[in-house]
């Protein structure tokens, strides 16, 4: 049985450090699966085995150990560039900026809260003590990114390369602030006197109060020597509408065409259309008839769910208000996800290759959607490691450029965190532009993101658990523990009031606006769960892109000008 005492204390053995690794995470990953209250705290869960295991002598070698953390922080911060890339700038578009003006409100308050609660309850002149309270800030608002972004920065602030430990306020914050979350939603619930039907109630009166455009049904007789000889595809490009051809008689046959069916004249086309295109669509094709007898029978067909996948490059950029499908094509849009993230189908959002739509409508219609999207997901299988890699690299030399700022004892930089973060959301909306292909499958964006993360708090946790007891159980755990419920209710009671009663939001736009301003997925599941329609997930959608950004910038500034005083 030596072998396998030497498996587990040799730290200097690869196998070991293996070994190490896989304890850590797949402990933490099942262990994070347990729900307490409907709540669970997911992959984060990590952290504290590999506190427990620092704690108990079960580590490894502190270089490789501070690799892998940077290593799985860069990958982590880059794909999540990626997933939030080409809603960012998006998000400040039409109904936007009240909601992500509200969210930056909410992300100054929780530092200028740390700021108040270090003061108030620790010694200023301990150098260790604000850096816990950044950890402890990270910790309530549930931002790992954050932490790992301080937590770097931290090593250009202590030079002397034994920077504090601030996981451990990060480990003592959050499961108390996942709970808060939730709980300081509900008392702005109670406080603002909201109801959840009468909420769902208005939120079914809007969307009945704000149709999308009648559909208009018209037989038409060819008549423009222009179009004849020309497909369906061709002419609808032309016109520059959407128009749907449901039933076409030529040379006495009834037929149903598709984009490449040929146009002559003569040719008698029902022909569904947005009501206020009806006009130049005749103009342009001929003149209405009678032909009542060549009704289509969408009513007659079956309703089917489909979920579509784009991949027709023609998409990109184009929004759904202006494809018409409820008016032209007769079916709905009810979801759509883009890496993981379920997106309200509004009329201003934007395709790109890559989104997932769930299609509801009569199954001819359904098929013309699938065919317009392209539905060819053997298109987006082949892995683009090129894109991660050279995009990684950009954004290593980006984060890598010294700023000298007055007032800062060391230049800024944005570090192994902030430089892939920014520059994967560039890449995410216009690295189309340089041939950079950006899409990769949900499945492999969020295994990439997961493995990055598994690695940094496995190794976060590790390297913190030799100091926990004396840090945490033996030193000030408690008051990081009250600091940071302190530092995650106060900013939601006075962010989520304002924006409840003056400026009127839902009270589920606001749940989902609270949820992405502290990246919190268990708050969100929760909304989804009492919201009938999508407002939750508008509002965390909105705000999650900038949020993120925010989060990882504050973590960075507070350590650079605070922490090295």
């Amino acid at each position: 049985m030596d072998w396998l005492v030497k498996l587990f204390t040799t730290p200097d053995s690869v196998a070991h450090i293996a070994l190490l690794y896989a304890v850590v995470i797949a402990v933490g990953v099942y262990l994070g699966k347990i729900k307490i209250g409907g709540v669970s705290l997911g992959v984060t869960f990590v952290l504290f085995v590999g506190i427990l295991a620092g704690h108990v002598g079960f580590t490894g070698p502190v270089p490789v150990l501070t690799f892998l953390q940077d290593f799985g922080l860069i990958l982590f911060v880059f794909m999540i560039g990626l997933q939030v890339g080409p809603g960012f700038f998006e998000s400040f578009g039409k109904g936007g900026i009240k909601l992500n003006m509200l969210s930056t409100i909410t992300v100054v308050l929780n530092v200028l809260v740390m700021f108040a609660c270090y003061y108030i309850f620790f010694d200023t002149k301990d150098p260790n003590n604000l850096p816990m309270m950044v950890g402890t800030l990270y910790g309530a608002v549930t931002n790992t990114p954050g932490l790992g972004a301080a937590n770097e920065a931290l090593q250009s602030v202590f030079t002397n390369g034994n920077p504090p430990s601030i996981a451990n306020g990060y480990a003592c914050a959050y499961p108390l602030g996942v709970l808060g979350i939730i709980g300081t939603t509900l008392l702005i619930k109670v406080l603002t006197r909201s109801n959840f039907d009468e909420e769902n109630a208005k939120l079914t009166a809007a969307e009945k109060g704000n149709p999308a455009e009648m559909p208009y049904k018209m037989y038409l007789r060819v008549q423009n020597a222009h179009i004849c000889g020309r497909n369906l595809k061709e002419i609808s490009g032309f016109l520059n509408r959407d128009i749907v051809a449901s039933r076409m008689v030529h040379d006495g046959k009834m037929c149903v065409p598709n984009r490449d069916t040929v146009f002559e004249l003569g040719d008698e086309v029902l022909i569904v259309c947005a009501q206020t295109d009806a006009e130049a669509i005749k103009a342009f094709i001929g003149t209405e008839i009678d032909g009542e007898w060549m009704d289509s029978d969408d009513d007659k067909q079956p309703l089917i769910s489909k979920r579509i996948i784009v991949t027709n490059p023609d998409m990109n950029g184009k929004t759904l208000g202006k494809m018409h499908f409820s008016s032209v094509y007769g079916v709905n849009v009810t979801r759509i996800s883009r890496l993981g993230m379920d997106l309200f189908a509004s009329r201003n959002h934007h395709f790109h290759v890559g989104d997932r739509i769930n299609v509801v409508g009569p199954r001819d219609n359904v098929n013309r959607v699938a065919e317009m999207m392209g539905n060819s997901e053997r298109k987006l299988n082949a892995p683009n490691l090129g894109t991660i890699f050279i995009g990684i690299m950009v954004g290593l030399i980006f984060g890598s450029l010294p700023v000298a700022i007055p007032g800062m004892p060391v230049p800024l930089k944005l570090g192994l965190a902030g430089g892939p973060l920014i520059i994967a959301i560039l890449i995410g909306r216009w690295g189309t532009r340089f041939h950079l292909i950006t899409y990769m499958t949900t499945s492999a964006n969020l295994m990439l993101r997961e493995f990055g993360l598994a690695l940094f708090l496995a190794s976060v946790g590790i390297k913190a658990g030799a100091g926990f007891w004396e840090t945490v159980v033996a030193g000030d755990g408690l008051k990081y523990v009250l600091c940071g419920f302190l530092i995650t209710i106060i900013p939601i009671l006075i962010v989520g009031t304002i924006a409840r009663l003056k400026f009127k939001f839902n009270f589920f736009t606001v749940m989902g606006m609270i949820a992405g301003t502290y990246t919190d997925p268990p708050a969100l599941a929760y909304a989804n769960s009492v919201c009938q329609g999508e407002a939750s997930a508008i509002g965390y959608s909105t705000v999650y892109p900038l949020s993120m950004f925010l989060r990882i910038l504050a973590a960075q500034v507070v350590v650079l000008f605070f922490c090295g005083a």
